[in-house]
């Protein structure tokens, strides 16, 4: 996987606010061609303020000095994972990730179920706000899906999702990261080391949300050759607000036989820069199915077809690894949602559900 890379990949640039079967075919296509998107936020409630407030305190917590976010180190996938924590790709990285994260798992009736530094806890409506507003985008897009996969109950998906039913528990989480500054006397290695190793991301979608002029996301395409994401795409109508990056994770492409792709991809350090590269904010967020949801044969009888194209059977989850990354060998025959997600967890942290 180390192909140069290419030029920026053209994604296409859907508004998602009305639920058609033209906008459903759009998303589909796009989830079956690239596995990425990008959904134009007016057709959302994650407004400006909102995402760039959510920003704000993501800058303020990573400000904190290292004594202080110890407290919160990652357990149960929700806390503070630090420089080099995680190796995403360790069999091509001799060192771990050269970034933070924080990962901020559901609320509970706006309750967060964790342990939060002051910083974030003297707001936990706004961070409460900013997810609602991920599930309710996560909830359209996957509606749209099941209108593009032409599943009689278009809602399918979303139904196995706790943006419909709060009493669900699933894995859902928001996640900060920084990518900070790397000092010129660090053992970093030009060309040699990432922000992010290589992966594909373990749920159903992935809502990413950038800064302008904060690039270095790339995906690998077919001919094994990395493509740079632009952070705000080429003809977009706002150069402050860009829009928000979807892509399709392991769980959705297994459940589907692997038509909806789950694409790899990974952070750089970008070309050109000062050594060690500018610091990058981003904020994830990670839709996953309600914990217990059988991860039963998608009614759609085009998931049915590209099934039956390779191979696979039709009538219950396949026996094949899906995904990339460390976990994703540990993937095979998973039954429930919880099962999916646990098993990467669990690789990637060696922590385990204590469910």
């Amino acid at each position: 996987m180390s192909a140069p890379a290419t030029e920026t990949v053209n994604l296409p640039i859907i508004n998602i606010s009305n639920l058609t079967p033209e906008t459903g075919k759009q998303v589909l296509q796009a989830a079956v061609r690239h596995g990425f998107l990008y959904v134009d936020p007016t057709g959302t409630k994650l407004t400006q303020d909102l995402v760039d407030r959510e920003f704000d305190l993501s800058k303020q917590f990573f400000d904190l000095s290292t004594l202080e976010k110890q407290p919160y180190r990652i357990n149960d996938n929700r806390g503070w994972a630090g420089m080099k924590v995680e190796a995403l790709d360790p069999k091509a990285q001799a060192k771990g990730d050269y970034k933070e994260a924080f990962n901020i798992g559901e609320f509970d009736q706006g309750r967060p179920q964790q342990d939060l530094p002051s910083i974030l806890e003297n707001h936990r409506e706004e961070l409460w706000e900013f997810e609602l507003a991920c599930r309710e985008t996560c909830r359209r897009i996957l509606d749209l899906l099941g209108i593009g996969l032409e599943i009689a109950d278009t809602e399918f998906f979303s139904k196995c999702h706790s943006s419909v039913d709060e009493t669900k528990k699933c894995g859902a989480a928001v996640r900060m990261l920084y990518y900070p500054f790397v000092e010129a006397s660090s053992d970093y290695q030009p060309e040699v080391d990432v922000r992010a190793g290589a992966h594909s991301d373990y749920g159903s979608i992935t809502l990413l949300f950038q800064r302008p002029s904060q690039p270095g996301l790339e995906i690998l395409k077919d001919d094994g050759s990395w493509a740079p994401v632009a952070v705000i795409p080429r003809g977009y109508g706002s150069d402050t607000f860009p829009p928000i990056l979807v892509n399709i994770g392991d769980l959705l492409s297994y459940w589907t036989g692997g038509l909806l792709k789950s694409t790899v991809h990974r952070v750089i350090f970008p070309k050109g820069s000062p050594k060690g590269g500018e610091p990058r904010y981003s904020i994830a967020y990670f839709c996953q199915p309600a914990e217990e949801t059988a991860l039963l044969p998608v009614p759609s009888s085009l998931v049915q077809e590209h099934k039956q194209s390779q191979g696979l059977a039709v009538d219950g989850p396949e026996g094949e690894t899906m995904g990339y990354g460390y976990g994703a060998d540990h993937v095979t025959k998973a039954q429930t949602a919880k099962e999916h997600l646990w098993s990467r967890l669990n690789a990637t942290y060696g922590i385990r559900s204590g469910a």
